[in-house]
């Protein structure tokens, strides 16, 4: 069986929490514990935070699914931004990060090892970002 929600944000500051609200409440209906509701929540907060901040979307808007199927939930953010090539995003190195004035760059490593599998989809029309996570 397969049930989803579906909801569409503003790319206003701090919507991202309000999204968390919605997955915290699909996870404990899938009877998920709470460390990886904890997971899920600080992922989707920077998949939010990426689309926001990056997507240089003209709808301003963000899409979020969350997809329950069987003992994984499936959530998927799209944007109908620029896009970006994901394989050109340099992964962070701690070092360097130390010694630099910007401590940003981490969205994509966090949702990585948060996550059991993130698939990012992206191009000139926009961004898809599915992430899976199993009960």
């Amino acid at each position: 069986m397969e049930d989803e929600v579906t909801l569409t944000i503003p790319m206003h500051h701090d919507m991202e929490l309000e999204v968390t609200r919605i997955a915290a409440s699909v996870a404990e209906a899938m009877r998920l514990d709470k460390d990886k509701i904890d997971e899920i929540k600080l992922a989707l907060i920077e998949a939010c935070l990426n689309a926001i901040e990056h997507s240089k979307s003209e709808e301003k808007k963000v899409h979020i699914k969350f997809k329950m199927i069987g003992d994984r939930l499936e959530i998927i953010i799209k944007d109908y931004g620029v896009g970006f090539d994901p394989s050109k995003i340099k992964e962070p190195k701690i070092e360097e990060k130390i010694k630099s004035p910007s401590k940003r760059g981490w969205g994509l490593k966090i949702m990585r090892s948060l996550m059991d599998s993130v698939v990012i989809n992206s191009h000139k029309g926009g961004t898809k970002i599915v992430m899976t996570k199993r009960r």
